[in-house]
């Protein structure tokens, strides 16, 4: 049972400004509501502009969040852009390593990097929600798939299986305080859909925001994140791939199909679709390019036995599941069901 939660500021400082103040009220009151105790770490309601400026004490966050010895939940307040940024802090003195505990972790979205940095140090995390997203929704309560994710993982400490919502949502034109208590526009939700390949398929799972990932290969978006990546060795090798499920999902940005095959191109010449045991994909925002998305994914995997299941309710689009990193899952799409083995008594693997 998960008792405290600490709220970090890895990526984007928007929490700390007033203009979501309406917002954050609301997440610690749902928070407490689920009896939790709520902190926040040192730097996470600094300003848009100070945690841009400063990613080591983005960094000093994340290490302050293991070392208390209060906290059980890290929970990542969104996403943002350059949590990329956080590596020479938390590797270059092997500050991660020796800070890293048994604590449960989540977050998406540009939190990504975070989840292959925790990956390499051997923690289990957990990939799908964040507070200002999912805690702080507007609307009269947290969305209902959501919220019954988020309530299994603080009770048991795992998610034992996912299956498909019955609907999802509009995204929101505007958070602002006038749309407290405005329910979302909601519509029927399809299932899971087997693109191609064995309607069964098992493995761990790992991956996360596309357009993130694409940051790893890419400089279009900073010039030196291909670098970073490369020296302190965040994308995992191919041998590291082997046997996993790729978790792939796209942003908010709703990348164009062509930006969408130059990424997925880009994965495929890496080798990942050769090693890796299947893919999930989640549910496009507003279901974008969604008929564009499923034709490139089949064309660009050019390999019809390599299972591809479409249309998981996990990332940017609402409402969201949790998936668990670092335990074996076994897909099942005959099923609508993706069933996790039982967590560990420790989110840190045996070496650690």
């Amino acid at each position: 049972m998960i008792k405290t939660v600490m709220i970090v500021s890895l990526s984007s400082g928007i929490l700390g400004e007033p203009f979501v103040r309406h917002e954050l009220d609301l997440g610690v009151r749902r928070l407490e509501s689920l009896g939790l105790t709520v902190k926040f770490a040192d730097n996470a309601l600094r300003s848009l502009s100070y945690l841009r400026e400063h990613p080591e004490a983005r960094a000093a966050d994340l290490l302050q969040a293991f070392r208390d010895p209060e906290t059980d939940m890290i929970l990542c307040a969104i996403g943002g852009d350059d949590t990329y940024r956080l590596l020479p802090h938390l590797f270059g003195e092997n500050e991660l390593r020796r800070a890293v505990a048994d604590k449960l972790f989540l977050g998406f979205s540009d939190t990504t990097f975070n989840h292959f940095m925790l990956r390499k140090v051997g923690l289990r995390t957990f990939y799908g929600q964040a507070f200002l997203p999912d805690l702080c929704e507007p609307a009269p309560d947290m969305l209902p798939y959501t919220r019954s994710f988020f309530e299994e993982l603080i009770h048991t400490g795992g998610i034992r299986a996912i299956r498909p919502s019955d609907v999802w949502y509009d995204e929101r034109e505007s958070f602002g305080p006038e749309q407290l208590g405005v329910p979302r526009k909601e519509h029927r939700n399809e299932g899971f859909t087997l693109l191609q390949g064995p309607d069964r398929f098992s493995g761990e799972i790992l991956g996360g925001c596309l357009d993130s990932i694409h940051d790893m290969f890419n400089t279009d978006c900073y010039a030196d994140t291909v670098e970073l990546c490369r020296r302190y060795e965040l994308f995992p090798s191919l041998e590291e791939w082997r046997g996993k499920i790729l978790l792939l999902e796209t942003s908010e940005e709703k990348p164009s199909p062509d930006s969408y095959r130059q990424m997925l191109t880009e994965l495929r010449d890496y080798g990942l679709f050769r090693v890796t045991a299947g893919l999930i994909t989640g549910k496009p925002m507003d279901e974008t390019y969604a008929a564009e998305y499923r034709q490139i994914l089949t064309e660009t995997v050019d390999d019809p036995s390599y299972p591809i299941l479409w249309n998981v309710s996990v990332g940017h689009a609402t409402p969201r599941c949790i998936i668990p990193f670092g335990v074996r899952a076994t897909v099942d799409a005959g099923r609508q069901e993706i069933s996790f083995d039982p967590v560990p008594a420790s989110y840190l693997t045996p070496d650690q």
